[in-house]
């Protein structure tokens, strides 16, 4: 008969819940066995095992045979790495003082491992939490923000913006019938031209003093008027005519 170092399950469905048992190698494997030698939960991370370390040793020592999770689990905990030890004392390549400082060395490195992964498995937990809350805000307002848009109306004014970028062809026939502009442009020299014959306005207006120059002739009435005792000269003459007269008269 042989013993074998192996797992009997319990606990319920989905939640599996290990015994580790020494048993007959041809017992079930929920069968009967000859000594619980602890516990394994792997439902937790890290998982959690508790194993009475010197009865596994004592059993492995014995030449209990391993099953590859029951391997697993010693060398986990250190069980088979003690055996090692155990073994070069029995040959004498190291005395149980090595075995006490190399093993304790051992555990000490072992555990730093464990915490360390237990920290960082916290660390990671908090951080996906941290990452579903901020999913989940970002969701939230996105939903508001579509519900408030939703619900506020579109502004009247929209449609006239559509119109009006609809006349925009409009632009396009303006902008076409631009030639005529370069029409007007062609027809403006003549404008020029007729800006050009204002002086003649000008001329007119310089020809004015004409008029102050006749008005300056004027006083030539005056010399006419000055020249008019010449005719009262005339008219005193008069009496030498009947002078002649009378000769005439007498000489006849």
């Amino acid at each position: 008969m042989s013993t074998r170092i192996r797992l009997q399950r319990h606990g319920k469905k989905g939640k599996p819940f290990f015994h580790i048992v020494a048993a007959d190698s041809r017992a079930k494997r929920d069968g009967r066995f000859i000594e619980k030698l602890g516990t394994y939960d792997p439902t937790k991370n890290p998982a959690i095992i508790d194993l009475n370390f010197d009865n596994t040793l004592n059993w492995l020592q014995k030449g209990a045979e391993l099953t590859d999770t029951a391997r697993a689990i010693l060398s986990y905990k250190g069980v088979l790495y003690k055996n090692h030890l155990l073994k070069g004392v029995l040959k004498g390549a190291l005395t149980e003082a090595d075995v006490e400082k190399k093993f304790t060395a051992w555990l000490a490195e072992k555990d730093a491992k464990i915490e360390l992964k237990a920290t960082d498995l916290v660390k990671n937990a908090e951080k996906s939490i941290a990452q579903k809350l901020k999913h989940e805000t970002n969701v939230k307002e996105a939903r508001a923000a579509a519900i408030i848009a939703k619900n506020t109306p579109e502004p009247e004014e929209a449609p006239v913006v559509e119109a009006v970028a609809e006349e925009a062809p409009v632009a396009e026939v303006v902008a076409e019938e631009a030639p005529v502009v370069e029409a007007v442009a062609e027809v403006a020299p003549v404008a020029e031209a007729v800006t050009e014959e204002a002086p003649v306005v000008e001329a007119k207006t310089e020809e004015a003093p004409v008029a102050e120059a006749v008005a300056e002739e004027a006083p030539v009435a005056e010399d006419v008027a000055e020249e008019a005792p010449v005719a009262e000269a005339k008219t005193e003459e008069a009496p030498a005519s009947e002078e002649d007269d009378k000769k005439e008269a007498s000489a006849e």
